[in-house]
């Protein structure tokens, strides 16, 4: 058994590591940190989530801020599409309060694969139309990004479709805790042709709005835990604020790779957990 500072001292170094990867990967650090507190610290599930969504809060804040002064996010998307992620976290968090948790911790590794598949897969190249999406134009949603000392130009497209997955994206995010980043990714990246840079650093502003619509729930139902909270906050806060350094002169291609293996490792852990009824 650990003493309450080592135990403390090692939650935190592994939420470091989980933020500085979750910043890089645009996942966010509750994909590690739920799966860290319930499979080697053997905290329960619902604790484990509300400390991660305090943890996402941190990651948006840590990352965030950096993001916007380099000129990568779009916070006309981010802020738009955040509509449809609150109302979904809002909705998730209520489900998680009725839902057993061996029942959750199979819904979490199922989307832990989608994370890992996901990380390691190939970019693909952003689609391109040839036609301005009507409500994009309407709603300023188009912007530009730095990208070899200079300003690039791009167009959004298929909104309502965007919209759409980030409910779902707000859904998962309040019933598992996570900020559901591979969603968000997936629908601004693919769905909507928003450029892949663009893409992760809008999802690193938009976790902690989408957290903060749900950890409120938690926070009601007693199952934010200070003692456990804060120092995962304190780490994930710093490994983001350093990924958000590394990531714009950075090739993370081999991260990625690594990081999507050690995911599917620990989603087939719980889902085994999960079917066993150990969780």
């Amino acid at each position: 058994m650990f003493g309450l500072l080592e135990f403390t001292l090692l939650i935190g170094a592994g939420s470091f590591l989980a933020g500085l990867l979750g910043s890089l990967t645009g996942l966010g650090g509750g994909v590690i940190i739920v799966p860290l507190l319930t499979l080697v610290f053997h905290v329960d599930i619902r604790y484990a989530i509300g400390a991660s969504l305090v943890s996402v809060i941190a990651t948006s804040s840590g990352a965030a801020a950096a993001y916007l002064k380099e000129g990568y996010s779009n916070i006309r998307v981010g802020m738009f599409l955040e509509v449809a992620t609150t109302i979904g976290a809002l909705c998730g968090a209520f489900l998680a309060t009725r839902i057993p948790t061996a029942a959750i911790a199979i819904v979490f590794g199922v989307v832990l694969l989608y994370s890992a598949w996901t990380s390691i897969r190939p970019e693909a190249e952003v689609p391109i139309h040839e036609r301005t999406d009507l409500i994009a134009l309407r709603l300023k949603l188009d912007g530009t990004y730095p990208a070899d000392g200079k300003l690039v130009r791009y167009h959004v497209h298929r909104v309502p479709l965007g919209f759409g997955l980030m409910y779902v994206a707000g859904t998962l995010s309040g019933l598992l805790g996570i900020g559901s980043g591979a969603v968000k990714v997936l629908a601004m990246d693919r769905a909507m042709s928003i450029p892949f840079k663009v893409s992760t650093t809008t999802s690193n502003f938009m976790i902690g709005v989408t957290a903060a619509a749900s950890a409120g729930i938690y926070l009601h139902r007693g199952y934010i835990d200070p003692g456990l909270a804060m120092p995962v906050m304190l780490g994930v806060l710093v490994g983001a604020s350093l990924g958000a350094r590394i990531l714009p002169g950075a090739t993370v291609g081999a991260l990625r790779l690594v990081f999507g293996v050690a995911i599917a490792a620990v989603a087939a852990e719980m889902i085994f957990k999960g079917l066993s009824g150990r969780i």
